[in-house]
């Protein structure tokens, strides 16, 4: 009898539990139903064009960003400036000791002011977005352009430029304004490392990827710190300085498809050296200074 009922309850226990097999089966085929409405897939990896062009837009906004405040800023240091030019001309008709004193910290002012306008014009060069207007160059004319027009500046500071120019050096695609500005931070560089004076070399070479373009300064060089960082908007080692001539000539020329490289050694000077790329239908053509 005892097993009778031992029987009985397990049987009705297995009743019991009978329905649970059913409950699995509808959940699991739901699951299955749901799974194929709206498929848990992973995220899809963004590309790498995708990347660049969210960073592109990125940068282009807080470019224009940092553009319009930089011009909000220079607007009341325009209007500082031209009143204490008139303030001066006020103070310059008297010749008493307040005077004097009230003149020259006006002078400091105007200093500062002059300093900040110019930190903002770099800045507002180095966030500029526009891409170059390129058209076949000879390179060589743009380095004598560059150079001429420093040259008397140079001769002050006892600096002696030489210049070797490849006469039959492939022409190059170049935004003619904007590389000149380059080259001519360059060049400001190259004569600011050498108060006492020196030599700049300019050269220019035909390599494997295009062309090359060596600038080579005798003046007082820089260690692997500072090296490292030249490019690095807004480090400067000079009093005063902007830290944006460097990387404002480093975005140039990357802008042009080229490179630019730095080797120096402390007490030795500083070799520059631009490479840019020559497009096969120029590759052949010759320069003007073949004519």
């Amino acid at each position: 009898m005892a097993g009778r009922h031992a029987t009985l309850e397990r049987g009705h226990a297995c009743r019991q539990h009978a329905p649970w097999p059913r409950e699995h089966g509808r959940l699991a085929r739901t699951r299955r139903a749901l799974y194929a409405v709206a498929p848990m897939n992973p995220p899809r990896k963004p590309s790498a064009e995708e990347v660049n062009r969210k960073l592109v837009d990125d940068y282009t906004e807080i470019a224009r960003l940092a553009g319009g405040l930089a011009h909000e800023i220079k607007n009341p240091l325009s209007t500082i400036g031209l009143n204490m030019e008139l303030l001066a001309e006020d103070f310059g008709q008297d010749d008493s000791p307040r005077a004097r004193r009230a003149l020259a910290k006006i002078a400091v002012v105007e200093r500062e002011c002059q300093r900040l306008q110019n930190l903002l014009d770099d800045f507002l060069n180095f966030a500029k977005v526009r891409k170059p207007r390129l058209e076949s160059s000879d390179l060589n004319e743009e380095v004598r352009r560059v150079l001429d027009f420093l040259r008397p500046k140079a001769q002050e500071g006892r600096i002696e430029v030489v210049s070797y120019l490849q006469s039959d050096l492939p022409g190059v695609l170049l935004d003619r304004e904007t590389f000149q500005s380059a080259l001519l931070n360059l060049v400001i560089n190259a004569q600011q490392a050498m108060p006492d004076g020196g030599q700049l070399v300019v050269s220019t070479e035909t390599t494997p990827r295009g062309v090359a373009l060596h600038l080579i300064d005798t003046g007082c060089g820089m260690d692997e710190r500072t090296r490292a960082r030249i490019f690095e908007a807004f480090y400067s080692t000079k009093t005063g300085g902007s830290g944006l001539g460097l990387p404002i000539a480093r975005k140039i020329v990357e802008a042009h498809g080229g490179q630019i490289r730095v080797e120096s050694e402390p007490g030795r000077g500083t070799h520059f050296t631009i490479e840019l790329p020559v497009p096969p239908r120029l590759a052949a053509r010759p320069t003007a200074a073949e004519d």
